[in-house]
């Protein structure tokens, strides 16, 4: 199930040949990300703290002795086998901790980011029906503000509160548990490849958040997805970095467990919010090697002039997910960073399919990449019929795939409707070169129709992203009696510059010049911010509401 090394096997095709999965039917996440790496080097740093400019490091040991406490103490208070326990943190040695207690009860891991306000969350917690909750003090104030008042009963099933900040209130101290239990209380039961593990709700950006509900396998199936974009990740020395909260799927799946499973230290940090000239400090001063970055913090980590002469960077691997990349982005780090970002694609539901990896020349500006290893994946008809190159379709997965999800948490019917036969549709739209490069278009939703042609937002916003005023930009279609709809662009400028009529004009100018003259923005609205998600994607419906 993981690449060869790549001097053995140095091309795409070679890859994608002889690729094969091998997943043994006892795969447990917490036992490979933890457990083995633990008994064969406990001393290893697993987790490398590093907020407040301190250092605290986690070794594998300490990781394995604290998560089999904790699990041992859940269990003694009636915690076990499918049960649902959120885990409400930060980026810290504590998500980690929490995350292999889970998976050594057989348990369900609920990762919850620590944005979400108290809807949001009322939400997740009583859709899952969430038994046990790990937080800080911050998270357990909006936590007992849907327990008390006027929202008592809301959560009728949450038995059990731990506070990583000490006992607070009826909440149990994270730390004195472990440091009392009785590791005798540990269950010998350990779920395997096709038991439930881990619930990601999905963002949400299309009605409410539903649960994406994943087996042990999930893992297993995005180690080849990391080794791609990381030009066959692991190599000596290498540090994983992402500021992408671990609570996401990509911060989760795309650079916490896959490098803990593979022994590499993952560097820890938390901000009130994302710093360019912070994340390039972080970098530089824990050594950095492999970084993931989603591509909204790529476009502010642009804002810094010169980085690599600022800062001294020890990168290894760029890559990027989550929405497009764009051209001007991707030329943006080889010239600055001298680096070709390596791009991946996938959902909560079926994440890290696709990538680009430029050191067996998969990589082209513009192009998400290749299906990864062991991945089937093509842009289909509404039929479910392959379209021909360049043909315009939605971006799908054929089943079985380790790395997709069991099925919406208590919505059979909504699982059902994700399918069409055996091809998994992602609601993204896209379509196939000659080369077999996978481009994103946009979502189903984002698709702008104007005047008879279908346009994708994040080619015009990648042009947009060229102009020297624009610092991020979004673009969704505008209802016009004439033209269907209109393109409309929400543009955020950079420093220095000032809103005018002259300069949204210059911008429309600018993109009807590159581009066409059906996809120039016949709106320009300047805005302080874009709306987003937690994961860093626009929330373009938002957008789409405003007059």
């Amino acid at each position: 199930m993981l690449l060869p090394d790549q001097s053995s096997c140095p091309d795409y095709a070679s890859l994608r040949r002889d690729f094969a999965w091998a997943i043994p039917p006892g795969f447990n996440i917490a036992t490979l990300c933890c457990d083995v790496r633990a008994l064969r080097e406990p001393d290893r740093p697993a987790i490398l703290d590093a907020t407040g400019g301190g250092l605290l490091v986690t070794s594998f040991g300490a990781l394995k002795e604290r998560s089999d406490a904790l699990a041992a103490a859940l269990a003694v208070r009636g915690l076990g086998r499918g049960d649902r326990f959120a885990i409400l943190l930060p980026q810290s040695a504590e998500v980690a901790i929490a995350h292999m207690a889970a998976y050594k009860l057989g348990a369900i891991a609920l990762p919850l980011a620590c944005l979400f306000g108290i809807d949001a969350l009322e939400h997740r917690l009583r859709d899952a029906g969430v038994k046990a909750l790990v937080s800080d003090s911050a998270g357990l104030a909006k936590v007992r503000a849907l327990t008390c008042g006027a929202m008592a009963g809301a959560l009728p099933e949450l038995e059990l509160l731990l506070c990583i900040d000490g006992a607070d209130g009826d909440a149990l101290d994270f730390h004195k548990l472990i440091a009392d239990a009785d590791r005798h209380a540990l269950p010998t039961w350990r779920a395997g490849a096709e038991d439930p593990a881990l619930m990601i709700y999905t963002s949400g950006t299309t009605g409410l958040a539903k649960g994406a509900l994943h087996a042990h396998r999930v893992l297993a199936g995005h180690l080849p997805g990391v080794q791609l974009p990381h030009d066959f990740f692991p190599q000596a020395g290498d540090r994983m970095w992402t500021p992408a909260d671990w609570a996401w799927a990509g911060g989760l799946l795309n650079a916490l467990l896959p490098a803990l499973y593979f022994g590499v230290p993952v560097v820890a940090h938390r901000a009130p919010r994302f710093e360019p000239g912070q994340a390039f400090e972080l970098m530089e001063r824990m050594g950095v090697r492999n970084a993931f970055v989603p591509p909204t913090a790529l476009r502010m980590l642009r804002a810094v002039e010169r980085p690599a002469s600022r800062f001294k960077l020890n990168l290894r691997t760029l890559a990027s997910g989550g929405e497009a990349l764009g051209a001007e982005t991707f030329a943006w780090g080889k010239r600055e960073l001298g680096l070709s970002i390596n791009e991946f694609y996938g959902q909560t539901e079926c994440n890290l399919v696709l990538a680009s990896c430029a050191a067996i020349g998969v990589s082209r500006p513009g192009a998400i990449g290749k299906p990864v290893p062991g991945h089937n994946v093509a842009v289909i008809r509404e039929d479910g019929g392959v379209c021909a190159p360049h043909e315009l379709g939605q971006i799908a997965i054929s089943r079985p795939d380790p790395v997709m999800f069991l099925g919406y948490w208590r919505q059979p019917d909504a699982t059902n409707a994700k399918f069409i036969g055996d091809w998994m549709t992602t609601g993204d739209q896209g379509h196939v070169d000659e080369d077999g490069y996978v481009c994103f278009v946009g979502r189903d939703d984002d698709v702008i129709t104007s005047s008879g042609y279908r346009i994708g937002p994040a080619e015009i916003e990648d042009c947009l992203l060229r102009h020297p005023a624009v610092a991020l930009a979004a673009v969704v279609g505008k209802p016009d009696a004439l033209r269907t709809e209109i393109v409309r662009a929400f543009i955020v400028l950079r420093d220095g510059f000032t809103p005018s009529k002259q300069l949204g004009a210059d911008i429309q100018d600018y993109v009807r010049s590159r581009l066409s003259a059906h996809e120039y923005p016949r709106l320009v609205d300047f805005v302080d911010e874009l709306p987003m998600t937690t994961t860093g994607k626009i929330i373009r419906r938002l957008l789409r509401e405003r007059e």
